[in-house]
Parts: C-alpha cells; structure tokens; sequence
C-alpha cells in the first residue's frame, strides 16, 4: 500500500484575497484574519486529495487543521503523529511534521502552502523523502509545486497506480515579502528538494526576468487603451504588461496589486477581494490581466484578489488577456493555467483564450482542463 504523508499549513496563502501579497509571519496572518480573510488551504489540499479515493492509500498526517480534517473528509482513515495547538500553528509545525513523516517512511509528502512552506520542509528534509506541493500560497516561484491542486492529486495517483513517473530535484525559492510589498521582487536560491515530475501537472519555476521590451508593452498597452470604453470600470491586475497600461494612461499602478479605473480615471489602488466586488457591484466591468512568465497562470498566482465571485461577475468574455510573443513562446506550447480554488469556474475557462500580443495584434492560445 502506497504511505502519503500531508502537511497542510493553514495560514497558506491567507494575505492575498486582502491584498497582503502574503502570508508569512504571525503578524500578517493576525492582519489578515482582522480584515476578513478566509483561510482556503485545507481547501485546496481536500481537492488534491480527491482523485486518490478509491486507491490503495494510507494517509499519515499531523493532527486536526494541519492535515487529520482534510484526509478525514476526503473519506480516508488517517493515522495521526504528533501535536499541534490547533489555532496556533507556525513554521515549526512544519518542520517537526516533515521530519517525523519521514522518519515513518512515507513514499512520499504531499504538502499545501506556498515558498515559505517549502522552505520549511527543505529546512529540514532536502532530498531525504519525495515531496510534491499542493500550491495554495500567495507567492509560488519554486519548482516543487504542481499547477493545480487537481494536478498534484493526479501525480500523486499516478505514482500510486504504478505508472512511471520521473523524480528529480527541484527549485526552493521565496522572495522578500517587505520588498515585495513595495513593488520589487527578490528571489532568492534556498535549496533543491526531491519531486515527481509529470510536465503536465508540475510547475515550472517563476521566470521574474523582463521578457519583452518597452516598445512590445507600449504596443500591447496602446491597443487595449485604444479599447476601453467609457463608463466601464476596469479591474487592472498585476504584472508589468498591465503596469505598461496605467503608464499609457497616466496613472498610478500597483505593480503587485489589483487597481480599479473607470474613463481613465483611478477609482482605487492596491484592492482587496471585497473591495474588487464593492467597486465593481451593480456596473460594467472588465478584467485586464497577464500571463505568469515562465509558469503559465493568469488566475491564482499572485492576484487571489480576483475572487471567484469577481470572475463570474465579469465573465470569461470580458477579460482582456495580454502578453508577448517572447512570453508565450517561452512556455514551449504548454498551456495556459487557471487556479481560482473553485474547480468549475476553472473549468469553465478551458478552451482557447485570445491575447493580445501587440498593437492590433492578438493569438489564440489554450487554457488547460487540470
């Protein structure tokens, strides 16, 4: 019987609907909480944990939020290590939750966070036991996370059913939340860990290089002010493709936000998933987003602002997708990937998807059914 050991860190994630762009430290988990946000990691890992029913599987876990509820209602019967102060947990749960998965020789560990989870466990494992990371983060550069929660379930049921299936080291990377709050990305190199690689399901580390130039974005931004109309308000996401749009304009941008303009006017900067829905309740609204360089995603990586709430409000028909040739050659013809947490929507955006890639210019490219 194959032995899956699950880590989940509850906190994941929990800044970005708020725009925090981030979740790590006791401090930025309390501000989150104070502003409304709901944690979605057990979430995202019972999604995971979904295409493995009815296999062979024995689930060892750490107790109550940190993994045992999760495998509980997925319908398994857990065998449960360890203690936690349920409400209370940190980095260090983490850590003494991988080492003691380990030490009971799972084949592997499946784990839900974001950079900084995956630091935790490399802290302490490095290639000790495979691991497989169930992205439910803010912030994703690493490689040792699948695309979707869907994904990592269906890598993890591969390798239970006996398929082949290539392990490799992966990347370890996370960024400077202080820095990246104030619009700069630093990431940083923090080790490899042992993952199974299936190219469909398993991300490809963040690309944070600039991949076009200044006159492509001037481009690509002069065609979508060009089709903007009035009275409608635009939800402006993140990224420099978009970034190039406001300079078109004018305006100020959130690099790393989510901003709201309506008549080339700024209505609000730097929003919150429940101001996106106040600001856009009741009124014509459009959506003005990129892809991830390197990785593919234009939901769910770096922008949970844009709820699924929001996107079903707008529309899959009112949402202005750009980027460069450069850019999409660079994911080598893998698709494009939406992760909004609610896996109909998701599913509802398969299919292909017009980008615009230039001035009067735009291709067709595929949104993946994972």
């Amino acid at each position: 019987m194959f032995r899956l050991g699950l880590i989940i860190n509850p906190l994941a994630g929990i800044g970005g609907s708020v725009a925090l762009k981030g979740s790590d430290g006791a401090e930025t988990a309390r501000l989150a909480l104070e502003l409304g946000a709901k944690p979605k990691a057990c979430e995202r890992a019972l999604q995971a944990l979904l295409p493995l029913q009815g296999l062979e599987v024995e689930v060892l876990t750490w107790p109550v939020e940190m993994g045992a509820d999760v495998a509980i209602s997925a319908g398994f019967e857990p065998r449960v290590l360890g203690q936690i102060e349920s409400g209370h947990t940190g980095p260090e749960d983490t850590e003494r939750a991988a080492l003691a998965l380990a030490a009971a020789g799972v084949d592997l560990i499946l784990f839900a966070g974001g950079d900084g989870t995956a630091r935790n466990i490399c802290n302490v494992l490095s290639d000790r036991v495979p691991v497989l990371g169930i992205p439910a983060g803010v912030k994703i550069h690493s490689g040792v996370y699948a695309v979707t929660p869907r994904a990592a379930g269906e890598i993890v049921a591969m390798l239970v059913r006996g398929e082949l299936v290539t392990l490799a080291d992966q990347e370890v990377r996370d960024i400077d939340e202080e820095a990246f709050r104030q619009g700069q990305v630093r990431a940083k190199y923090y080790g490899e860990l042992l993952v199974p690689q299936e190219h469909r399901y398993l991300q490809h580390v963040k690309n944070g290089a600039r991949e076009v130039e200044e006159l492509v974005l001037a481009d690509i931004a002069a065609d979508m002010v060009e089709a903007m109309l009035p009275g409608v308000r635009y939800v402006m996401g993140s990224g420099t493709t978009v970034q190039a749009v406001m300079q078109e304009l004018g305006l100020a941008n959130t690099l790393l936000g989510v901003d709201v303009i309506e008549d080339a006017q700024l209505i609000a900067s730097d929003c919150t998933a429940e101001q996106l829905l106040t600001l856009t309740e009741g009124r014509d609204s459009q959506l003005v987003i990129t892809v991830i360089g390197g990785q593919g995603h234009i939901i769910g990586r770096g922008n949970q602002q844009l709820s699924p709430a929001l996107l079903r409000r707008i529309g899959r028909d009112n949402i202005h997708l750009l980027a460069s040739k450069t850019k999409l050659k660079a994911l080598e013809g893998r698709p494009l990937i939406v992760d909004s947490g609610d896996p109909q929507l998701d599913a509802a955006f398969t299919g292909l998807m017009r980008i615009t890639t230039g001035y009067h210019d735009a291709v067709l490219y595929r949104v993946a059914d994972c």
